[in-house]
C-alpha cells in the first residue's frame, strides 16, 4: 500500500478493489491483511488505522522505523482501541531486520536510556 494516505478517497477505493480481486481469486482470500506503520508517524497512526481498517479490514499491525529516534508509542493506541494485534517490528533496511513482535523488548527499549557521553554529562548537570 506505499503511498495509499487514508485521506485520499480514491486510493483507498483501489485498495478495496484490489482485496476483492483477492478473495475472488482464491476462496477466504486474504487471509490476513496487515497494516504496516511507520514509527516515526505519531498520533496521525491512530487515524491511518481506523481509516484502513474500515476499509480493508485490518487483521494486524506491522510497525517499521524503529532503527532512529522513533520510539513507536502510538502502536499501543491503535491496538488498544481497535483490538488488533501487532504481529512485527521492522528495526532496520534489511530482511533480518523484521522480527516478530516482542511486547517485553519493545517497552524495554521504550524506556530505555542512552548510554552515551552526552546522556552522562546531561545526569551529571542535572546532579549538580
Amino acid at each position: 500500500t506505499a503511498g495509499r494516505l487514508h485521506t485520499k478517497y480514491n486510493l483507498m477505493q483501489e485498495l478495496k478493489k484490489v482485496r476483492n480481486v483477492a478473495a475472488k481469486a482464491r476462496v477466504g482470500a486474504p487471509h490476513e491483511t496487515w497494516l504496516v506503520l511507520d514509527g516515526t508517524t505519531g498520533q496521525n497512526a491512530l487515524a491511518q488505522a481506523r481509516q484502513f481498517k474500515e476499509a480493508v479490514a485490518v487483521s494486524g499491525v506491522v510497525i517499521t522505523k524503529l532503527d532512529g529516534t522513533a520510539k513507536g508509542g502510538m502502536v499501543f493506541a491503535v491496538s488498544h482501541e481497535l483490538a488488533l494485534p501487532i504481529r512485527f517490528m521492522g528495526t532496520g533496511e534489511k530482511i533480518g531486520d523484521i522480527a516478530p513482535f516482542d511486547p517485553d523488548a519493545f517497552i524495554d527499549g521504550l524506556f530505555e536510556q542512552d548510554s552515551s557521553e552526552d546522556s552522562e554529562e546531561k545526569e551529571a548537570a542535572i546532579e549538580s
